[in-house]
C-alpha cells in the first residue's frame, strides 16, 4: 500500500459561476497537479479543498489572488479498488484510537487503485500505523 502526507488549502469562494474554474487555474498556471477537491455551498458561499501533489508550500499563490487560506497535512492512501477496503481502512485507524476529521477520494477502475486522502488526530501515529496496515 502507497501513503504519503500532501497539503490541503481551504478557501473561501462565492456561489457564482466561474469562481470555481478561476480557483483551479490558479494551480493550473503553477503547473500544480490537483490530487482531491471536494466543496461546499452555502447559500452565496462555499468551502473548497484542494489536495495537491506538491510538497512546496503554495499558500502565497493563494493569498496572493486574494484568498484567505488554511493549510493543513492530508495523508494520501492508495486502496485496492474493491468492496470493503475502506471499511478496513477506517476500522482500523478507528480500532487504534484515530480520529478522522476529513476524508475524500476516488477510485480508478483502469488502474484498480483507490485514492483516498484524510485529515486525522494523530498524523505521526497514523503514518506508523499505515506501516503496519494489513493487506
Amino acid at each position: 500500500m502507497n501513503f504519503k502526507i500532501v497539503n490541503q488549502y481551504t478557501v473561501f469562494l462565492p456561489n457564482i459561476p466561474g469562481a470555481l474554474s478561476r480557483f483551479i487555474e490558479l494551480f493550473h498556471k503553477e503547473n500544480i497537479n490537483i490530487i482531491g477537491i471536494a466543496s461546499e455551498i452555502r447559500d452565496d458561499s462555499g468551502i473548497v479543498k484542494v489536495s495537491v501533489d506538491t510538497s512546496d508550500k503554495i499558500s502565497y499563490i493563494l493569498t496572493g489572488a486574494g484568498f484567505t487560506t488554511v493549510e493543513s497535512k492530508m495523508i494520501s492512501i492508495e486502496l485496492p479498488n474493491k468492496p470493503g477496503e475502506l471499511l478496513r481502512l477506517t476500522r482500523f485507524l478507528g480500532d487504534n484510537n484515530i480520529n478522522i476529521t476529513t476524508v475524500y477520494g476516488t477510485t480508478m477502475k483502469e488502474d484498480n487503485v483507490s485514492r483516498v486522502l484524510v485529515n486525522v488526530s494523530d498524523v505521526a501515529k497514523t503514518l506508523k500505523l499505515l506501516e503496519n496496515f494489513p493487506t
